[in-house]
């Protein structure tokens, strides 16, 4: 797959996260992966991320494009010829854009289902509900922008939380063929990230109790990105 090298502007990013039991999360990784832990937990969660002006490189912002989307995805590591790395894997992504959708896993990297968002964002707080065309995902996050991550975190600063997320820029996406796992890599010109304090969330795929059995997933914090230029790049595909 020959992925044009296409960027554009992160217009809002909320990483939603989730701590994890490990030894569960790490069943649930296909090979080569294992959980990147911290204080003993493993990290999953969901990306939503608007995005606009997305374009080829080069061409005018004039023809670039927006979208909503959503990636359900872990904090990994893994070892391949070229020693470690680390990254996310992402299990499932939902896009409101039909182009998205069609394209996905043609013209780029990632698989994408069609889903409907509806989002309220005033800029100090935030309200955005995820339903996707085939009924498997709904999302459900409101919150406000706040000083600090909640006391129950994981991690102790937003300095601390910005450092654990930042290295993980290479995402592999599972596919429907469940041979091949299609890599891309975001590449963002500025890194900085706030809390976001959350009055509400659930999500089916944290809440399917099948694969996280009561009480080894519990909601973690918040972070919220504003207004970051960046590049995707294809990456190598990783067969199972």
């Amino acid at each position: 797959m020959q992925m044009p090298k296409v960027h554009g502007v992160i217009r809002r990013r909320l990483l939603v996260n989730f701590r994890v039991e490990p030894a569960l999360m790490e069943r649930n990784l296909p090979s080569p992966f294992r959980p990147k832990l911290h204080e003993g937990h493993a990290v999953a969660g969901i990306c939503l991320i608007r995005l606009e002006e997305i374009r080829p490189k080069r061409f005018p912002r004039l023809i670039g494009l927006s979208s909503e989307n959503a990636a359900h995805r872990v904090a990994v590591e893994w070892e391949d010829a070229s020693g470690p790395h680390e990254g996310v894997y992402i299990p499932r992504r939902d896009t409101g854009s039909l182009l998205t959708h069609l394209a996905g896993g043609r013209i780029f990297p990632g698989e994408h289902q069609r889903a409907a968002f509806r989002v309220q964002d005033t800029g100090d707080t935030i309200e955005l509900q995820v339903n996707s065309a085939d009924g498997l995902v709904q999302v459900d996050v409101a919150g406000s922008v706040a000083a600090d991550l909640p006391a129950t975190s994981i991690f102790r600063s937003v300095n601390e939380a910005s450092a654990f997320f930042e290295p993980g820029v290479i995402g592999y996406s599972a596919t429907a063929s469940g041979r091949r796992l299609d890599g891309v890599v975001l590449k963002t010109h500025s890194w900085s990230v706030a809390p976001l304090s959350i009055e509400r969330v659930s999500s089916s795929y944290f809440a399917n109790e099948r694969v996280f059995p009561g009480g080894t997933v519990s909601f973690d914090c918040a972070l919220i990105m504003r207004n970051i230029e960046h590049e995707w790049h294809a990456g190598e595909p990783m067969y199972l």
